[in-house]
């Protein structure tokens, strides 16, 4: 196995993203060049500019777990048909931390599962937050919301969910404001609207820009007229779907009045 292969391999064993671009059409059918974020890309198309753009486009295809075709001239040029490569993208699951041990994180954990994520439930209360009541996450971890997003927080990016379930204000405020700091791709809080006036308030008390909160979907979820713990997971991973896929799908923030 060459070397290129074997990192490929290595990466795969691990769970690290990686990117496998091949030569389909053009000069050198058949070269590959394997490019993983943070490590030197291995292998080459034939030409260092070439090189160079398409590990830049494969970098950005496992950003978002996306595999594809894309088309260069023969020293990268864009928007040229000379050279054809598609880019295998191998991109772990996306990740969704849901912070509060309530009854709705219960049915958002089986609905996040079926869509392929990997599941974390967060809350600092020992006797909620037990793997008893969350059988289906990945992980179930005891801890305040602020302190695992500075542990975990640096590898969310635009595939990933943070849901805040909380309630709470000494919980979701401070969760909130360490998801803003992260690249994750939606970030979204449950509440009242009249819950969620009371955090923006206190939110901007602690310097969160009206910009920052362009983020943040609250409250969360789609305008379905969810009710039940089932139907609001399935109108808050309808939203993190349309987000996702840059649809402008109107949310429960979009309207006014009752969200029930």
């Amino acid at each position: 196995m060459s070397g290129l292969y074997q990192a490929l391999s290595g990466a795969l064993r691990l769970g690290h993203p990686a990117a496998l671009a091949t030569t389909v059409e053009g000069p050198r059918v058949g070269a590959t060049l394997l490019v993983r974020p943070g490590a030197d890309p291995i292998g080459s198309l034939g030409d260092d500019e070439l090189d160079r753009v398409v590990s830049r486009d494969a970098l950005a295809a496992l950003a978002v777990g996306r595999t594809g075709i894309r088309h260069y001239g023969p020293h990268g040029e864009a928007r040229q048909e000379g050279v054809t490569v598609f880019v295998d993208a191998f991109a772990p699951p996306p990740r969704m931390v849901i912070f509060g041990a309530v009854d709705f994180t219960a049915a958002l954990v089986r609905v996040a599962v079926l869509l392929g994520y990997r599941v974390t439930v967060c809350d600092p209360r020992s006797a909620f937050a037990t793997p008893h009541r969350f059988p289906q996450a990945n992980e179930v971890v005891v801890e305040w919301p602020e302190r695992h997003l500075e542990r975990v927080g640096a590898g969310l990016g635009p595939r990933d969910a943070v849901c805040v379930l909380t309630h709470d204000p000494k919980f979701d405020v401070p969760a909130i404001v360490a998801a803003l700091r992260t690249g994750v791709g939606y970030l979204g809080a449950m509440g009242s609207r009249r819950t969620h006036a009371r955090r923006l308030e206190a939110l901007h008390a602690l310097g969160v820009t009206d910009r920052d909160l362009e983020r943040l979907m609250a409250p969360i979820g789609l305008d379905l007229g969810a009710r039940t713990p089932e139907e609001t997971a399935v109108a808050i991973a309808a939203e993190v779907i349309a987000r996702g896929a840059g649809r402008p799908v109107p949310g429960l923030r979009d309207r006014s009045g009752p969200i029930h």
